[in-house]
């Protein structure tokens, strides 16, 4: 057994890696800068964890999933290994204590959100860590051609200047051929080094099923299943609408999404992993962190706005290996609502401006202050105020995001947290000559560890329990304490955060590039189209369409995704039903025809050709005129 199967033994409980993972983690050990292209649940964390515990020093991870980030980090620490996280909306005084942490104290696994990768703080300390490997989560967030491409990124670059020797792992689950190049060209790889898997799902079955009623649809998929699963709605309200109307037609149901207090997240995130509850349904903020590998459905009744997207999303089912399904519905009204996204997707430059400037108002930032700047943001406050639409706002505020103007956050729990500021000696001696504080600051240090070397999480109503007091009565000994200079005290908050990313500018010297805009719209477009393309199509295997898009070429069709299906039942091969359909594709579109002369057109087997019309017409590929001819269906 090798030094990272002993590693993962000790400290995942496994036997044996998953495809791929000792392949990357060997060639980061050889320290080769290394893409490694996983599907979603392949285990990619393994990946740069396994190897910085089998090295001295500290890895950097860099992700942009501050929730997905706090859960590692916990998660490492449950584990024995020490792990700190670093994050927009932490104070001065914690960024300043967890950078000497990881300087002084001998910790692992530093996670940083990407902006602060610039700050004059992080620039100065990082030099003075032993840094064995920079690990890139998300990594297709620094291309322009990705689907999800975030500014801040970009400032990756920085840390080869910094760190010349830590070799870099970017991982991820999603990228197309053109993101891949992209990728290893911004972070500067010394050589090109790909690792992947194939994006192929042999136990996931691809289904998109036409429904002009999707409630009623869904109702009928649910009750025809077994096992639990996700259901993947585009707004907070339709999440509450679909769950309510599951739990009346007696499934256990539930909803989720980013607008409920984290405490509700989490427990019902629990209550549908423990099986309490069968299905949850959700937005996409539902999802990244998810520790279930026995889903047997994912539903889609929105269209995502990518196969990205998609792709990853429909993955969360079947990580068991067994059979599950990813079902997309679909109708001809999608169609007119995906055209709608562009326009509230990329509103007119005037009116992303405009909410710049409303933006700056807001937090009363005067022109020329403000950079670095993290901000505590109401959306719905700002919308009111300013009597914008907030599709259009949030829209407009993302814009301003990629243009590299201002970083805006999902809305964050951020616990209350405590650090003692008295050594141990001068604390017993404050205890003896304080008995009124005596008792609460006990029950302090038996309820929570680290707290004289690092800010820790503390729950005040857990407290309050413990003790048999009052909330409010926490409260108070905690603010006494931190007046008192004896503890430092942050209560907790939840919020949204603005980081102005560059000084505010007035509207006039406020640059959008014209040609960024359009560039960006016109991928935003053909992404959509192919989400579209793929959910409209009736004549290719759904897994191969989407292995095709992912640049695995000459891909077998799957066998068991609705198109294969209906193949199946014909009895025809597919070459022999391709041929089929393509004569019957060239007669219809030179002119309509009755069936009989259809079938005589055709110069093949009439049999055959009979059930591939009939396929072709319960899919809706070709349709009856009312003169009873048969067209093609464009």
């Amino acid at each position: 057994m090798n030094i990272y199967q002993q590693i993962l033994s000790r400290y995942w409980g496994y036997s044996k890696f998953w495809p791929l993972q000792e392949d990357i983690i060997k060639s980061i050990a050889n320290g080769h800068d290394t893409l490694g292209l996983m599907p979603t649940g392949g285990g990619k964390s393994v990946t740069f964890q396994v190897p910085a515990l089998a090295k001295e020093g500290i890895c950097l991870v860099v992700t942009p999933l501050i929730a997905l980030m706090k859960d590692q980090v916990e998660g490492l620490k449950r584990k024995g290994v020490k792990a700190m996280a670093v994050y927009s909306g932490m104070t001065r005084k914690e960024i300043d204590i967890a950078l000497d942490n990881c300087i002084y104290g001998n910790y692992k696994f530093l996670y940083l959100s990407p902006e602060r990768l610039n700050t004059e703080i992080f620039k100065a300390r990082v030099q003075k860590m032993k840094v064995s490997l920079v690990a890139v989560d998300e990594s297709h967030c620094i291309s322009q051609w990705g689907y999800d491409f975030r500014p801040s990124y970009l400032k990756i670059t920085g840390l080869r200047d910094l760190l010349p020797d830590a070799p870099f792992l970017a991982i991820t689950a999603t990228a197309t051929p053109e993101v891949v190049d992209d990728i290893q060209e911004k972070l500067r790889f010394k050589k090109k080094n790909v690792l992947k898997t194939s994006f192929e799902r042999k136990n996931l079955v691809y289904l998109v099923r036409i429904a002009s009623d999707k409630q009623k649809y869904l109702l009928n998929v649910i009750k025809k299943s077994s096992g639990s699963g996700i259901v993947y709605v585009r707004t907070r309200r339709k999440t509450k609408e679909i769950a309510d109307f599951l739990s009346a037609n007696e499934i256990s149901a539930s909803y989720y999404h980013a607008g409920l207090r984290h405490p509700v997240r989490s427990e019902r995130q629990k209550e549908w992993t423990d099986e309490k509850i069968r299905v949850i349904v959700a937005t996409n903020a539902f999802g990244m962190g998810i520790d279930k590998a026995a889903v047997r459905f994912v539903i889609h009744v929105d269209i995502p706005d990518s196969l990205e997207a998609y792709f990853q999303e429909a993955g969360r089912a079947g990580r068991d290996g067994k059979k599950a399904y990813a079902v997309m519905l679909y109708n001809e009204s999608d169609k007119a609502k995906l055209d709608r996204r562009i326009s509230t997707g990329f509103p007119p430059i005037k009116v992303i401006k405009r909410v710049y400037e409303a933006l700056g108002n807001y937090f009363q930032i005067p022109v020329g202050g403000g950079k670095n700047g993290v901000f505590d943001f109401n959306m719905a406050d700002f919308i009111s105020k300013f009597k914008f639409n907030v599709i259009i706002a949030y829209n407009s505020l993302k814009f301003l995001e990629r243009e590299g103007y201002i970083e805006l956050t999902d809305e964050l729990n951020n616990p209350s947290k405590v650090l003692f500021l008295y050594k141990r000696d001068d604390l017993y001696k404050f205890q003896v000559e304080n008995s009124a504080f005596d008792g609460f600051i006990k029950l302090l240090l038996r309820s929570y560890t680290g707290l004289f070397t690092e800010f820790v999480s503390i729950d005040e109503q857990a407290l309050a329990g413990r003790a048999k007091i009052s909330r409010e009565l926490v409260y108070e000994f905690l603010k006494k304490l931190n007046n008192f200079k004896v503890i430092s005290y942050i209560p907790g908050r939840r919020t949204s955060l603005i980081i102005y990313t560059e000084e505010r500018l007035d509207q006039k010297s406020l640059i959008i590039s014209i040609e960024n805009y359009k560039i960006r719209k016109e991928k935003f477009i053909e992404r959509l189209e192919k989400v579209n393309e793929y959910a409209s199509r009736k004549d290719i295997c759904r897994s191969r369409f989407l292995l095709e898009y992912f640049g695995e070429k000459g891909s077998s069709r799957c066998g068991h995704c609705d198109f294969c299906r209906g193949e199946n039942e014909m009895n025809i091969s597919k070459t022999e039903f391709e041929q089929i359909a393509e004569m019957i594709s060239k007669c219809l579109k030179k002119e309509s025809m009755l069936l009989e002369k259809l079938v005589d057109t055709v110069d093949h087997n009439k049999e055959k050709t009979v059930r591939v019309i009939q396929w072709l017409l319960d899919n809706e590929k070709i349709y009856y005129r009312r003169d009873k001819k048969i067209g093609w269906k464009k």
